[in-house]
């Protein structure tokens, strides 16, 4: 359906704006060129854990060799992200939130 998909929020990394339960519209990014805003929130792909997406905040950009690479956190301090991980690539980026529809318990 338009490249939406829906998702729910599993884990605490970006308590307390989202909590686990929520439900969230996602806008999938892949094949395309977008541009990315810093403070905005986005799936990522578990640097990690292949197969797993990570909700998590653009907190930087820059160029680096000819590539555009993202810095990514999680709102609770505790959160594993680019602090633990380094700088993210463009194809790591896997979706824009658009909208919280359901708030979980």
């Amino acid at each position: 359906m338009f490249g939406l998909s829906r998702v729910v929020v599993a884990g605490n990394s970006m308590s307390p704006t989202f909590n686990q339960g929520d439900w969230l519209i996602v806008r999938k990014l892949s094949g395309q060129k977008h541009r990315l805003r810093i403070g905005k929130l986005y799936l990522v792909a578990d640097p990690v854990r292949p197969g797993v997406a990570l909700l998590k905040r653009l907190k930087d950009s820059r160029m680096e060799h000819g590539v555009i690479r993202y810095w990514v956190e999680g709102d609770n301090p505790a959160s594993t992200d680019s602090k633990n991980w380094g700088w993210l690539e463009s194809e790591q980026i896997l979706g824009k939130v658009l909208i919280r529809y359901k708030r979980g318990d």
